[in-house]
């Protein structure tokens, strides 16, 4: 029988969480780097036993971390990114020069088909690639100095390159997002890169014509159907048949198209999920009532509650703290700012916390292993 493994990044530590297929029974590891940010924890689809994090501190810096035995041991790996060539500049509404400053790695993207590569997206808005299991890193530089980027703006979180996709068809296209820039694609490996915000509003921005600028917080895309992706931005959830070629709101009935991930179905690449938040000051769900929220291919979203607590909730979920499993039928997994790990083994319909009381999460991925 397969069996699940849930990494789980949080504010003090990493922990991975584990069970047999039937996924009720967890077991749990960690914490893993007691003490420190884990802003994400990938595992490698080429090696189940790959496993990088990446490690934070205001003292120490960026760190990335790398198991080879599922999380069981880790050592610290290359931890030199190096922007290439000039650093450049962005420029404020106002037109006040703003210089690149880097922070941290937001988000690890491993390979499909090679565990010793992993692209890694930064703050302020670059994007690495490692080929040799992140021992070294080279920035992919097309993207930070494109034409557009002089103007684009940090979000509340900081100018973060926080989604990185790579098309499972075509492996010379990326999809990335960056908050507050937008969405963009590759064809091309890297090289050069496109802005694909058509069709996007938001009411933050002078110009709303502008091809970058807006506040994406999450595009997520079924291998099945490479030019269809899904986006939970800063207000309004979209989606876009021809790559991003033009987007179109699917906010439908929700209580509020304010959040932070998205999620579509492992198996039914028409199903989405996100977690409504009430407001962009007020980041929690609406009336305290915990809901994950399902589209079956339209603009109507139906309630997901049960197993969910529905009154004087107070907790977010962070962007990168949603996943699916692989498995039949379908899991999908999401965790909060309380520290609460929640899965649901059966396409969302009911839910049952895997653990409480964690640090706060910023991450979570679900691993299925033979």
């Amino acid at each position: 029988m397969s069996r699940i493994r849930v990494l789980v990044g949080t504010r003090k530590g990493a922990f991975v969480l584990s069970a047999d297929g039937d996924r009720r029974n967890w077991e749990v590891s960690g914490p893993h780097f007691g003490g420190w940010e884990i802003y994400h924890v990938a595992a490698s689809p080429a090696d189940p036993n790959r496993l990088y994090a990446s490690q934070s501190s205001g003292w120490f810096g960026q760190v990335i971390q790398r198991s080879d035995d599922g999380g069981a041991t880790w050592s610290p790996v290359g931890n030199d990114f190096t922007y290439e060539g000039e650093a450049g500049q962005h420029l404020w509404y106002d037109g006040t020069p703003r210089p690149f400053e880097f922070k941290r790695i937001w988000h690890l993207e491993p390979s499909r088909d090679d565990p010793d590569t992993v692209y890694a997206g930064a703050e302020d808005a670059a994007l690495f690639r490692s080929t040799d299991g992140a021992q070294t890193w080279q920035e992919l530089p097309a993207l930070r100095t494109h034409p557009s980027a002089p103007s684009w703006q940090p979000g509340a979180g900081g100018m973060c390159l926080h989604t990185i996709i790579l098309d499972a068809a075509d492996p010379d296209r990326i999809f990335v997002a960056i908050s507050a820039a937008g969405a963009f694609r590759s064809d091309d490996g890297g090289k050069s890169w496109l802005p694909i915000n058509r069709g996007l509003r938001s009411g933050e921005i002078p110009d709303q014509d502008s091809e970058v600028g807006h506040c994406v917080h999450r595009i997520v895309q079924h291998p099945s159907r490479p030019d269809v992706l899904f986006m939970q931005k800063h207000w309004d959830v979209l989606r876009t048949d021809d790559a991003g070629g033009q987007w179109r709101e699917i906010s439908g009935n929700l209580p509020s198209d304010f959040g932070f991930p998205i999620a579509v179905h492992p198996h039914d690449p028409e199903t989405v999920y996100v977690v409504p938040i009430k407001s962009d000051s007020e980041h929690y769900p609406p009336e305290g009532k915990l809901r994950v929220y399902r589209s079956r291919g339209g603009e109507e979203w139906e309630a997901l509650t049960n197993g969910l607590p529905q009154s004087n909730c107070y907790v977010n979920v962070y962007r990168d703290a949603m996943a699916v499993d692989t498995l039949d039928p379908g899991g999908v997994y999401f965790g909060t700012t309380g520290g609460q790990v929640y899965g649901s083994s059966d396409g969302g319909d009911t839910w049952a916390p895997i653990v409480r009381d964690l640090p706060a999460v910023l991450s979570v991925e679900a691993q299925v292993l033979p």
